[in-house]
């Protein structure tokens, strides 16, 4: 396995009080823990999905909010209100 196979990301994900009480009850019944759940459920969705630019564009406008939030984060970057990766 090379240098960057074997690399990882941090990807912080918020869920609403709906879906954090669901992965934390199949979490209980599957005995396992929380963000490890998480992470497989993630990596199987990112998997399963189509990279097709069409399906991505689709999957982003059913996120609500989402293109204000990337709207306000551009103007925030613009604005110098942001913090260096490396500094988190």
């Amino acid at each position: 396995m090379g240098q960057d196979a074997a690399r990882t990301h941090r990807v912080n994900v918020t869920l609403d009080a709906e879906h954090a009480a669901k992965l934390s009850r199949l979490a209980e019944r599957t005995h396992v823990n929380e963000g490890t759940l998480a992470r497989s459920l993630l990596a199987s969705a990112i998997e399963a999905t189509d990279p097709d630019p069409d399906n991505v564009v689709a999957l982003l406008d059913g996120i609500d909010g989402a293109f204000e939030r990337a709207r306000r984060g551009l103007g925030q970057s613009a604005a110098g209100q942001t913090i260096p990766l490396d500094e988190l």
